[in-house]
């Protein structure tokens, strides 16, 4: 039952719709992840994105990297190499495709998190798809929201936590020869140490760990394409040909390049599954698009960085043949890859890759279990306690368990969940496209740090004290009264 629900909702009914929203978005959007992929780079680099408002909220900085935390994990790994094992080299190419559609997706899903987050009594915020659910589609699609919040408690509060605990413990184990059940107690404390202390101690943690495991696998990424620096040329191409079925064929053909491609990509940057979102409505930003043009990034670095230094560490190898098929797949052909290029030490840097991003997304998942209860209780403490002892004892559990059964589930779960996601999207396509055509006009205007006017969207159903404008801002704004005819006041 589980695999046929998994083969119908992943097989058939998501990728179109994922497909369909990411290029949806992208066209009416007139393509705005690349229009702003340079402002990317500028959103990061000014003083703003790193600082934290006077009020403590969470900085746009830290609210990607926790994002990325949860993004990069062992589909950045192993989901590769099972795509080139399957689809051959041209999986990679419709992976990029998907990621480049999905940046768009990342955009609208994230923007509209912003616009309907909520401002919490502790001075933090609260967002994410089912508060755009319930404030943006109105009073009688409450229920989904409610559905959406159960859906992510199961499948990335529970499931997966569980998941990625086996992951690390494996991984340890596989390195160090360290039994999985001393890794589970160990990594069950320092993860309830962590947890206790909210989502600002989980993001100071993703601020230092997601840098040094991301740019540790890109150093050693780099190290690799230097020593291969003359095959690289025909290394991309013999993924743009086997995309297109110029090659011998490999896998299961060109239609097995597109389809693991897409499934891949989609399950490795997760745009569209309304996850990110969570993360992304608890940063402190001047205007909604700012937090949709910095997650589009955090789908750039997934996709087209990461899972791309996987790809060319595998292509570029002597262990995978692309007219034959390989002995090895999984973690297992990364491994064997990284070993053929730098020794056999390539080995355990592989199992400690996957250790610190199964670690960062523990911590991710967990975040987004406890943004699903706040959602329906916002005050009691009890609730959230039991939550987090109910996270250490599954990390414990899920260490040294079989988890086939419980990976099936998260699968069925996790399609639901995005299925769920996708509706509200194509509901709230109107308001994601107002909001960025308020960015955009700003723009035009000669504004070059845009300020969101809440006063201007009453319609909306927003939370006016999610948007408090500082003083800074608020003669910018008035500037542009007589265009809107609407008062500014301070409050807003």
């Amino acid at each position: 039952m589980l695999e046929f629900l998994n083969e119908l909702l992943w097989g058939k009914v998501l990728i179109a719709l994922l497909v369909t929203v990411g290029i949806g978005f992208t066209v009416a959007s007139r393509f705005v992840q690349f229009r702003y992929f340079g402002r990317m780079f500028r959103i990061l680099s000014a003083s703003q994105a790193f600082q934290k408002d006077k009020h403590g909220h969470l900085s746009s900085f830290q609210a990607l990297l926790l994002s990325v935390a949860g993004r990069v994990g062992g589909g950045n790994i192993a989901g590769v190499a099972v795509a080139i094992t399957l689809g051959g080299p041209g999986a990679v190419f419709w992976m990029w495709v998907v990621g480049l559609m999905g940046m768009a997706t990342s955009f609208l899903e994230c923007s509209l998190a912003q616009t309907y987050k909520v401002a919490e009594p502790d001075g933090t915020y609260r967002g994410g798809p089912a508060h755009y659910i319930a404030r943006g589609l109105g009073a009688r699609w409450k229920w989904m929201a409610g559905l959406y919040s159960v859906l992510l408690l199961l499948t990335f509060g529970f499931g997966f936590t569980a998941l990625q605990s086996y992951a690390v413990a494996t991984s340890v184990d596989d390195a160090f020869g360290i039994p999985v059940f001393y890794t589970g107690i160990a990594l069950a404390m320092v993860v309830g140490l962590i947890i206790f202390g909210g989502v600002r101690r989980i993001a100071r943690v993703a601020e230092f760990l997601v840098p040094v495991m991301a740019g540790s696998y890109l150093l050693i990424t780099a190290v690799v394409l230097a020593l291969n620096i003359e095959q690289i040329p025909d290394v991309f191409m013999l993924i743009v040909n086997s995309a297109f079925g110029l090659e011998p064929v490999v896998g299961g053909g060109i239609g097995a390049a597109i389809l693991m491609g897409v499934k891949r990509g989609l399950f490795s940057n997760e745009a569209g599954l309304g996850s990110a979102p969570n993360v992304a409505a608890v940063a402190y930003v001047p205007h909604p698009a700012n937090q949709g043009v910095v997650q589009s990034f955090s789908v750039f670095i997934d996709t087209l960085i990461i899972c791309s230094s996987t790809a060319f560490i595998i292509l570029l190898s002597g262990v995978y043949d692309p007219v034959g098929m390989s002995d090895v797949g999984g973690v297992a052909l990364t491994q064997s890859a990284l070993a053929d290029h730098v020794g056999d030490w390539g080995r355990s840097f592989v199992s400690v890759a996957l250790m610190l991003f199964g670690f960062s997304t523990i911590l991710y998942n967990y975040y987004l279990g406890e943004n699903s209860i706040n959602f329906f209780s916002t005050e009691n403490q009890n609730f959230f306690n039991t939550f987090r002892v109910a996270i250490i004892g599954l990390v414990c559990w899920g260490a040294t368990t079989d988890l086939g059964t419980v990976f099936g589930f998260a699968d069925v779960t996790m399609g639901l969940l995005a299925l769920v996601n996708l509706i509200a999207l194509i509901a709230l396509f109107k308001p994601g496209l107002r909001i960025l055509k308020d960015f955009d006009d700003q723009i035009a205007e000669g504004i070059e740090q845009p300020v969101f006017d809440v006063a201007r969207f009453k319609d909306l159903n927003l939370d006016a004290a999610a948007w408090e404008i500082e003083p800074e801002d608020i003669e910018r704004v008035r500037s542009r009264v007589g265009q809107s005819g609407q008062p500014v006041t301070e409050r807003s």
